[in-house]
């Protein structure tokens, strides 16, 4: 079976390719690292956008702990209710995100980030299985007040479009497969993105555009 996509840089053009009405205007592209960050460097160049990384990571249940009930950035928090959550486990799990977000931060060389306050947000992945992680990664950057969330994914199961399509201002996703069997097998090529190829990203990017404290 011929796969959609040779590599994530491949699906960032092609991304690009449909957002190429934002060149120019006030907008931000975020990645999700790391394997959004590729993706969402060739949406960067292509429109002469400042690149950065969402730093959030998700808070997942105690009794399963893939299935997100909320996200959590250096600065925030959003948590989706659910019943039997020992709020202490929260407040634990906070701390622990928190501390690996450091780390990212520290790794990433991550000093100043781009304010999204009132500006369009372009908000990349390398691809969508559930939904439930972006879901919560969304409701806490809309806490950031952006003018519009546009979410550019390229594969994604059907399922997870539908729980995404009220989250976002716009969505682009290139390809809906019938039956979803994982991300990467959508990609000829989907080798672990390294921290060295996401720092070495946002350096190139990072010397363009001048930065300022986020919110």
């Amino acid at each position: 079976m011929n796969k959609p996509f040779k590599d994530r840089e491949t699906a960032g053009r092609q991304l690009a390719q449909k957002l190429i009405q934002y060149k120019g205007k006030a907008a931000i592209v975020l990645g999700i690292p790391r394997g959004g960050v590729p993706v969402a460097a060739e949406i960067a160049n292509a429109l002469n956008c400042p690149l950065d990384v969402l730093l959030c990571k998700k808070i997942g249940h105690p009794a399963q702990k893939e299935y997100a009930i909320g996200a959590v950035s250096l600065t925030d928090s959003y948590l989706i209710p659910h019943e039997n959550v020992d709020p202490v486990y929260i407040t634990g799990e906070i701390k622990i995100v928190r501390q690996r977000l450091e780390e990212m931060k520290k790794r990433f060389s991550v000093n100043n980030h781009f304010s999204v306050a009132q500006k369009t947000v372009i908000l990349a992945d390398d691809g969508m299985a559930t939904g439930r992680t972006m879901i919560a990664a969304i409701r806490l950057l809309r806490k950031s007040h952006p003018l519009k969330i546009i979410l550019a994914i390229p594969v994604a199961s059907g399922s997870a479009k539908q729980l995404i399509l009220s989250e976002v201002d716009e969505l682009v996703l290139l390809y809906e497969p019938e039956w979803f069997t994982g991300v990467g097998a959508f990609y000829e090529n989907f080798q672990e993105v390294s921290d060295e190829e996401v720092i070495q990203l946002l350096s190139q990017h990072h010397g363009q555009f001048n930065t300022v404290s986020s919110n």
